[in-house]
């Protein structure tokens, strides 16, 4: 048994919205509300499958900043409202268990490996994983100086099926020492102005520190799966989608690590968004139809970095 991702969905301002979602955020008037490019991503996702929403019965939200720095109630719970899951109350209608789940740009593949002990072991058929990132004022799309992540949802499908397709074992390193990335709203500066205002810290030097933290846990990933020592010819179709921390650094790790990557590497950091971005585009490029399988694989400021191995099904929807 595997889970497989049954399909993706993405949303930014430049994404022209398919289909509606029931979220009306004044935000969304500049493409800068979080919430409403989770719902959107999330309902691509569920249309793309090609299944009814009653089959969804789970929804993990990954992203870190929020609407106006938004506590309660959790923002899965906001997602969920706004693609319209679950949302009848009768004692026979279908529930939907939805909340967050928050580690940073690794926090895409721990709510893989949470879906993955649900499917397993609940009665649970689909879980709907989202990830994405807006600064809190709603007013910056894009990554500037002072908060260096462009505003974008995403959406992975997940699903168990018999076979050996599907995610392996999630691998995980912790770096030594303090965050190299923080990201805290400054209580001795805020003012009246708290819900508008974002501090995010990066320490010099921290992407080269990310990157080896990020090959080692990928060299991790890839000896289990092939065997250690193993000859690059072993691991023929195997690509790479990764997060951006910074520009260059998809690129990088690639080549450290003797793998090409799924597709051109993407402008930006959309944190948590990163990777279900790269699949989505990766597969509507058509970039995976000679694939094997994906290494995923995030890298944060804990520093920590996240990686796992991907076995594609012979049939992507």
């Amino acid at each position: 048994m595997g889970v497989i991702i049954t399909a993706a969905g993405y949303s930014d301002r430049t994404v022209t919205p398919s289909t509606p979602v029931s979220v009306r955020s004044d935000a969304f008037a500049t493409g800068t509300g979080a919430v409403e490019h989770l719902a959107r991503a999330g309902r691509t996702a569920i249309d793309a499958a090609g299944v009814p929403d009653h089959e969804v019965s789970a929804l993990i939200n990954t992203g870190v900043y929020r609407d106006s720095n938004m506590v309660e109630p959790a923002i899965g719970a906001l997602v969920q409202q706004g693609i319209g899951l679950g949302l009848e109350y009768e004692r026979t209608d279908p529930k939907v268990f939805s909340f967050d789940l928050m580690n940073g740009a690794c926090g895409m593949l721990n709510a893989v490996q949470v879906a993955d002990s649900l499917l397993a072991t609940t009665r649970h058929r689909r879980v709907l994983v989202v990830g994405g990132d807006t600064h809190p004022s709603t007013t910056r799309p894009d990554a500037d100086d002072d908060f260096p992540y462009d505003t974008a949802g995403s959406a992975l499908l997940l699903e168990q099926v018999d076979g050996d397709a599907g995610f392996g074992r999630l691998h995980t390193r912790l770096g030594a020492g303090d965050p190299l990335v923080e990201g805290f709203v400054d209580g001795t500066s805020m003012g009246t102005e708290g819900r508008q205002l974002m501090t995010v810290r990066r320490t010099a030097g921290f992407d080269t520190v990310l990157l080896d933290l990020a090959e080692s846990t990928a060299v991790g990933a890839l000896d289990e799966a092939f065997g250690a020592g193993h000859s690059d010819e072993a691991r023929e179709g195997v690509v790479l989608i990764s997060s951006r921390p910074t520009a260059g650094f998809a690129a990088d790790l690639a080549a450290r690590l003797r793998l090409p990557l799924a597709a051109p590497e993407l402008t930006g950091d959309t944190h948590t968004a990163a990777l279900a971005q790269g699949y989505r585009t990766a597969l509507t490029a058509g970039a995976l139809d000679s694939a094997k399988a994906i290494l995923f694989v995030a890298a944060g400021g804990g520093p920590s970095a996240g990686a796992v191995l991907y076995r594609l099904p012979e049939n992507l929807r």
